[in-house]
């Protein structure tokens, strides 16, 4: 490149877009990484309790936060604001205050379509960790990229560590509920599951789909079919669901109806075959 571009105004400004454009995905993380922290320190439910828009004194004070980390929280809540999961109001007084959006209302706790669970889940480390192993996946004959980060595949995983067990089937409960509650309020199913008796979700994890449209059509004879690790001891939440332990590519259970809602066979990357 010629070096004298460097000093025409327009080349300037255009190096300068190309060098923001980078580092606007360099760093755009953060914004997902602040949304994780701020549910995790409890401060949707925290806004949501003060009945209304909350100063950064009122916020520190309520967190489980040290007094040293009051500029951080500024920073942090900044970062919340500008990616609109919380708004500034003036109070009466003339000071600035956190107030709830839709979208933080949906990371409340004990909200019924709660997002919370899926916001958490799937930042989880041993999701993240997949996103540093790419390069390496594409060099390798491994299906999956979780293979590469893990050894082993996601619901292999799953069956030996608890608590990303845990984790995972929450975040897969949320957003089914969530999905699912919205289809029944708006009686999308009320035509397709016409005729139907029985209907079986396949990789239904705890049964938040299931049992959603058991509640709407109680007519319906309901089965989840999933891995031993994911519905095991489900049975007895008391819902007319029936779980069923097994492998959906060894054999699938007979019924009226079969719901693939969502199949991520290990990650959102994998090979084509």
């Amino acid at each position: 490149m010629d070096p004298a571009i460097y000093h025409e105004e327009k080349a300037k400004g255009q190096l300068l877009d190309a060098q923001a454009h980078i580092w606007s995905h360099v760093f755009y993380f953060l914004k997902s990484m602040a949304l994780k922290c701020a549910i995790e320190l409890g401060i949707p439910d925290t806004i949501h309790k003060h009945g209304k828009p909350m100063t950064l004194k009122e916020l520190a004070n309520s967190l489980p936060i040290l007094p040293n980390k009051i500029t951080s929280l500024s920073r942090l809540m900044r970062l919340l604001v500008s990616s609109k999961f919380f708004s500034m109001k003036t109070l009466a007084n003339g000071e600035e205050g956190f107030a709830r959006t839709l979208s933080s209302q949906l990371l409340l706790k004990e909200h019924p379509l709660s997002q919370a669970p899926f916001v958490v889940g799937i930042l989880d480390p041993r999701l993240t960790d997949l996103s540093h192993n790419l390069s390496s996946w594409f060099k390798t004959e491994a299906e999956f990229s979780f293979h590469i980060a893990h050894g082993k595949s996601v619901w292999e995983l799953a069956g030996k560590d608890s608590e990303f067990n845990d984790i995972f089937n929450k975040a897969m409960e949320s957003d089914s509920w969530f999905a699912t509650s919205l289809l029944v309020s708006n009686n999308v199913l009320k035509g397709l599951l016409e005729g139907v008796e029985s209907f079986i979700d396949v990789g239904g994890g705890n049964g938040a789909t299931a049992k959603a449209i058991s509640e709407a059509f109680p007519w319906l004879k309901c089965s989840v079919l999933d891995l031993p690790q994911v519905v095991g001891g489900l049975q007895k939440d008391g819902s007319n669901v029936n779980f069923v332990a097994g492998d959906m590519f060894k054999a699938i259970p007979h019924a009226d109806a079969v719901l693939l809602k969502v199949i991520g066979k290990d990650t959102l990357i994998s090979s084509d075959r």
